[in-house]
């Protein structure tokens, strides 16, 4: 039997540090998996043993209890008293709002591994154009050098930054990896993760992307 016991009544939500643990790294664990398949749902599940089975893909009460606990603990999730739909629109529409809310500049921008952006906020034509092809060549920059940093210097974060003299961010650059899809979210000044907003929109690639890999 496990220690743990379910709260009734409520709903599966991530935060949006869970949104973000879910698409910061190519490298999948079983916390990561739990969080990414909680974002392909088109609501909140319920909180139940059933629930939790299907998302952990788990048939151990036990171990899925544990999992939720562990996820809970780091604040990767939380319970809501009500259903929560997932974001409903065409991404062309949505994204633009969206990507705006979680800058404080309210200058964002969306770019696909090609280096071309799928949707901006505040950044005019030509620059988001360079902006996304800068995030390419960064893209490929990491993926040939994040051996090193990540094992030998310990560094874990996979964002990059053009930063002024006192190390301020000046442009940040944000993996997101959403199935077989790497995606950048391209923030001038300082990024606002901590929104809703920000669940919505990892929620919305996910549901899209995922959908075409299967």
């Amino acid at each position: 039997m496990s220690e743990f016991k379910l709260v009734d009544g409520l709903f599966l939500y991530p935060t949006p540090a869970g949104a973000y643990q879910a698409i910061s790294a190519s490298e999948t664990d079983k916390p990561r998996r739990f969080l990414k398949r909680l974002l392909q749902q088109p609501q909140t599940p319920a909180l139940n043993v059933e629930q939790l089975l299907f998302l952990a893909e788990s048939d151990d009460e036990t171990k899925v209890l544990e999992l939720l606990h562990h996820c809970q603990k780091l604040g990767w999730v939380q319970g809501v008293d009500s259903v929560i739909e997932a974001p409903q629109g065409a991404l062309e529409d949505i994204l633009p709002d969206l990507l705006g809310s979680i800058s404080e500049s309210g200058k964002v921008l969306l770019a696909d591994e090609q280096g071309f952006y799928l949707a901006t906020s505040g950044f005019p034509h030509e620059v988001a154009e360079e902006l996304s092809a800068l995030s390419a060549d960064l893209a490929t920059v990491h993926k040939r050098r994040s051996g090193l940093l990540v094992n030998n210097m310990g560094i874990a974060s996979h964002a990059w930054a053009i930063v002024d003299a006192f190390g301020h961010s000046q442009i940040g650059f944000w993996p997101v990896f959403i199935g077989s899809h790497c995606f950048v979210i391209v923030i001038a000044g300082i990024p606002h993760f901590n929104q809703t907003e920000f669940v919505t929109l990892v929620w919305a690639l996910s549901i899209r992307y995922t959908k075409r890999d299967s």
